[in-house]
């Protein structure tokens, strides 16, 4: 269950879940599991201990994991959620496209 379309720092859309419908920046991505974390989407409430760090315990919203098959990469040019293509460049590289305007999506 690798995550082949998603990178760190991408903006998605979620297109199925209690959270359908919004748009958020990935966080992280955890490739053997298949899943992805979003900023502001799938929170969760955590009950924390008090730390040093945290003085204060008790329980504290976080985002969680969710698969990244749920989530559609939205494109920069059009600011719409799109597939995701493949075109190789002229010096070798890969880079990741927009299915529906043609723009790169790799910075």
């Amino acid at each position: 269950m690798a995550v082949k379309n998603i990178k760190k720092g991408d903006t998605v859309y979620i297109i199925s879940g209690k959270d359908k419908g919004k748009k958020g920046k990935v966080l992280s991505v955890l490739p053997k599991e298949g899943k992805i974390i979003v900023e502001g989407v799938n929170i969760v409430k955590k009950h924390v201990r008090p730390t040093r760090e945290l003085q204060q315990g008790g329980i504290i919203d976080q985002e969680a994991p969710f698969y990244s098959s749920k989530a559609m990469v939205v494109c920069n040019k059009c600011n719409k959620p799109t597939r995701i293509g493949r075109k190789f460049l002229k010096e070798g590289s890969k880079v990741r496209v927009c299915k529906k305007c043609g723009e790169i999506i790799d910075k």
